[in-house]
């Protein structure tokens, strides 16, 4: 078995911390269809996000042609996650409250196409 290395023994970390605060999620919300579906989903997405950099990051992916999809797919997840939880979040604020928060989504939104594909 290769050798994870401190930066894959933290992405382990992160992802097992993330499994288990999913799994109490859901035990609490088992009642709750749509909540139980919301947390499926952003854990899907997160784990598609690590997949992707780990692909970016990857000796294999150096030169490769489709890196490039990579990035598009890494930072549309990402949007999706913030674009999830700012709709999520929105209802329960004040409206102009909502209204900054779905601008800041606009904004990371913008700033990682930025990152990613401008520079």
């Amino acid at each position: 078995m290769e050798y994870l290395g401190v930066t894959g023994m933290i992405g382990c970390a992160v992802l097992a911390v993330v499994a288990y605060n999913s799994g109490l999620a859901i035990y609490n919300l088992w009642g709750d269809a749509a909540s139980v579906a919301f947390v499926l989903v952003a854990d899907a997405v997160i784990l598609l996000q690590f997949l992707g950099v780990h692909l970016q990051e990857s000796e294999r992916a150096r030169g490769w042609v489709g890196r490039g999809r990579i990035k598009r797919a890494v930072w549309a997840l990402s949007t999706l996650l913030t674009a999830m939880f700012a709709l999520k979040v929105a209802p329960l604020v004040p409206p102009h409250v909502a209204a900054s928060l779905l601008l800041m989504v606009i904004s990371t939104a913008a700033g990682g196409f930025s990152a990613f594909f401008l520079n």
